[in-house]
């Protein structure tokens, strides 16, 4: 049997359990399809830095239950609390928590099973990875209430082309998960029933490579993506020539050598 850990408190709105390397995060307020509550922000945010830093997690998957993935911020609470130390302080502390996903040094997997909209397609866009079910729909819908979806723009502009991310972001239409597919917002689509074998198959594949080159990997990823080409490739070197050299590539090559999988450590 799996080693599996449960962290959950009886009031959670985010869930977490650990099974074999892997740290299943799950949004928990399904009877407000997990609308982005100020205190659920938060409690996320929590659990991705306690999750950051346990080595022993190798990988991240983020889902929801009921029957929406999420629908981005809660628009009540945001109705209701309609001051400015507010909206910027929740603003803030979405976006923090975004960047945690890319700062953190495990991959990070988006289980989508339903409608993602708003902050909701953010957090997908925001993900490393991302599987979604064939009935999953993604839309930026901010535009149809007076908010241009300015902070979901940023992981979108950087996931896909420009044309689609405007597209999405201008007209907050709908698109299926095949067309987040061929966009680019999502790796793989399969059928409901098979959603979950499939995220277990990805997260498999992440298990079996060496720990320290995707952290340094991810890291490189992200930083690269604002540098001009130049230092870019000067920075790609000296990660290679660190990598070449640590005994996770050691092992690794002498693997290659010996003809036997790698022992990572």
């Amino acid at each position: 049997m799996p080693d599996t850990t449960v962290h959950d408190p009886a009031d959670a709105l985010v869930l977490r359990e650990d099974r074999s390397g892997v740290a299943h995060v799950m949004l928990n307020r399904a009877d407000q399809f997990n609308a982005l509550s100020m205190a659920m922000i938060e409690q996320l945010a929590d659990v991705l830095t306690s999750i950051a830093g346990t080595p022993s997690i190798r990988v991240v998957v983020i889902g929801a239950r009921g029957k929406a993935f999420c629908p981005g911020h809660d628009l009540k609470e945001m109705q209701a609390q309609r001051t400015q130390a507010f909206v910027e302080a929740l603003f803030r502390q979405c976006s923090d928590m975004m960047l945690s996903l890319v700062r953190m040094p495990q991959p990070v997997i988006a289980r989508v099973h339903g409608l993602a909209t708003a902050a909701g397609c953010q957090l997908v866009a925001a993900c490393d990875l991302a599987v979604a079910s064939s009935q999953a729909r993604f839309a930026t819908s901010g535009i149809d209430y007076g908010l241009f979806c300015a902070t979901p723009a940023v992981p979108l502009s950087r996931t896909l082309g420009r044309k689609h991310a405007l597209e999405m972001l201008l007209t907050g239409e709908f698109i299926d998960a095949q067309t987040a597919l061929r966009w680019g917002l999502v790796n793989k689509v399969v059928a409901p029933a098979d959603l979950d074998s499939a995220v277990d198959a990805l997260c498999a594949t992440l298990l079996a490579k060496p720990p320290l080159a995707l952290a340094s990997g991810k890291r490189f990823f992200y930083r690269q993506s604002s540098m001009d080409m130049a230092e870019a490739y000067k920075e790609a070197a000296e990660l290679l020539t660190r990598q070449v050299l640590s005994a996770e590539a050691e092992e690794g090559l002498q693997a290659f050598c010996d003809k036997r999988p790698p022992r990572w450590a």
